[in-house]
């Protein structure tokens, strides 16, 4: 199966293109509606907001006909269990946003459920605000008695002007499709205190180990034999004199001194433990060593609820092998797959925004040399685009924007008074990329397109204050449209000289024979591309 990027809702996706039994893992962290802002992808440099993702979650936040919908396909479907749980839920919330809410996760747990493996297991990231009703919910839709854990992960620091004890962790859900499931045992790193305390020794290598025993607890006769001088211990060796010969040529005895140099018999040896080869021990369920990311973090995409790798890969590493398949069906900007990909894992992605799978693509290419996935939903030649088009030109533009990195729709995409603005790119000016500027990107579906068209982004960007525009068109440029915009010059900047209007056809975006021509900082993901390569799996898709 080849790793695969969806773009739509998950719930239908779910239906149509994952198989019963065919998920080895699932991982999701679902949007909730805390102040209007917790899933939200993109954040202007002025601080604005975009709307797109959050208007695609809106039926979520209210009980409406989408509302009602979902539940009643609960109460209709085969999970009486589940059917039953969310009655009672409505008959103590009634019909509010939280209600609204769990109709929409009810619906897509199940569809969770049937995906997994008999030996899959599934991982629901949440906070307070909801993960009591969550965890009920997963009770009724996999069975309590797969309730496997309740993970907290202590993703912030106190905060001294709260009112209240101080919103610092997160909670994740652990959950079994059945009693028998996947599982490689984390282990913690050991302390420095328990190092220093417990591996004092070096022969000079680097390699700190300790001293163990190598007496046998019980008495065996069968060990009770005389070893380089060392008479047995009253009970005898631990180990056979085979084994004592293998330890002794691999230098892993400890052999007792007196002061003159000469082994002192009247001690006993023992053996070397290194640390380099001594897991620590079993983890627990209260996770303080996996750190936010900050607003410096190298892997920061610009993404509120982005998670970090590494919290991520503990839990692809736990509960899934090499191979193995992974799913997040509410993806965002794709930690979760490049955790997988990272691991040697399978993988499916689904998103509802394109300016989320955008970034993802975008993301894994770049951390990933030659990477192959598949993206399904979105146009990938000009025939589907103008189809696209054709079909709903709003979606189109939204569309064509995200095929510009780190573009943004106008004002969340919402519908409204053409302002000759459809899109946005905001990029960072200067050596240290401390002072902002932008591009504004006008999106041209038709067929019939015209050198005024030009003028008038022209005109916006000198309105708008911006230092480029972007002119996406599906139909061929003019030569009057190419000539128009090469008048309008360059401007120069930091990073070089740029072409002041750049017009470029959505099939050279999407053969990636043209690119705009904007300032840009290197991603962090190309630094770290052969650190990426050299941990990946093989696999063998």
């Amino acid at each position: 199966m080849t790793n695969r990027l969806y773009y739509g809702d998950n719930l239908a996706i779910l239906r149509d293109h994952v198989a019963d039994g065919s998920v080895d893992l699932v991982y999701l962290d679902p949007p909730f509606n805390s102040n209007a802002t917790y899933n939200v992808l993109f954040r202007a440099p002025d601080g604005q907001h975009s709307q797109a993702q959050i208007e695609a979650f809106e039926d979520t936040w209210h009980w409406n006909e989408a509302a009602e919908d979902s539940y009643w396909r609960v109460l209709n479907g085969p999970n009486t269990d589940a059917a039953r749980m969310l009655e009672a839920m409505r008959g103590f919330l009634g019909d509010n946003d939280m209600m609204a809410y769990l109709a929409m996760m009810a619906i897509r747990l199940i569809e969770l459920h049937r995906v997994l493996k008999p030996t899959g297991s599934l991982y629901l990231h949440c906070d307070p605000t909801a993960s009591h009703y969550l965890k009920i919910l997963l009770d009724a839709v996999f069975g309590a008695r797969n309730f496997r854990n309740e993970v907290t992960w202590k993703r912030t620091t106190t905060h001294s002007d709260s009112r209240t004890w101080s919103k610092v962790a997160d909670t994740i859900l652990f959950y079994s499709r059945g009693t028998s499931f996947t599982w490689n045992i984390p282990r913690s790193s050991h302390t420095n205190e328990y190092v220093a305390s417990k591996y004092r020794h070096d022969d000079g290598d680097g390699r700190l180990y300790m001293l163990d025993n190598m007496t046998s607890p019980n008495p065996r006769p069968n060990m009770m034999y005389e070893w380089n001088g060392f008479p047995f211990p009253s009970m005898g060796w631990r180990y056979s004199k085979e084994t004592m010969a293998r330890l002794d040529s691999e230098k892993r005895i400890w052999y007792p001194h007196d002061k003159s140099g000469k082994l002192d018999t009247t001690k006993r040896p023992r053996l070397k433990r290194y640390l380099d080869e001594t897991p620590g021990g079993a983890m627990g369920a209260v996770w303080t060593d996996v750190s936010p990311l900050n607003s410096q973090a190298q892997e920061r995409l610009g993404y509120p609820t982005q998670k970090p790798l590494a919290l991520l890969e503990r839990i692809i590493s736990t509960s899934s092998n090499k191979g193995d398949l992974v799913l997040d069906p509410f993806c965002g900007c794709g930690t979760t797959v490049h955790a997988a990909q990272k691991l040697g894992r399978r993988w499916i992605g689904i998103d509802i925004t394109h300016l989320a799978i955008a970034l993802v693509e975008r993301r894994l290419r770049e951390a990933f040399a030659g990477i192959a996935f598949e993206t399904v939903g979105v146009p990938k030649d000009i025939g589907a685009a103008a189809a696209l088009a054709d079909r709903d030109k709003h979606e189109f533009e939204k569309w064509a924007i995200s095929l510009v990195p780190d573009a943004q729709p106008f004002r969340g995409g919402r519908k409204g008074a053409d302002s000759g603005i459809d899109g946005v790119v905001y990029f960072k000016l200067g050596a240290r990329g401390t002072d902002t500027g932008k591009a504004i990107v006008s999106v041209k579906g038709g067929r019939n397109i015209q050198v005024s068209m030009v003028r008038d982004l022209k005109a916006v960007v000198e309105r708008e204050k911006a230092l480029i525009g972007l002119f996406l068109t599906l139909a061929p440029p003019t030569r009057p449209m190419t000539t128009e915009a090469a008048a309008a010059g360059f401007v120069e900047l930091d990073q070089g000289r740029f072409a002041k209007i750049q017009i470029l056809t959505i099939a050279g975006l999407l053969d990636r024979s043209e690119r705009p021509q904007l300032p840009v900082i290197a991603s962090p993901y190309r630094a770290a591309r052969r650190e990426e390569e050299d941990t990946q799996g093989d696999l063998a898709l």
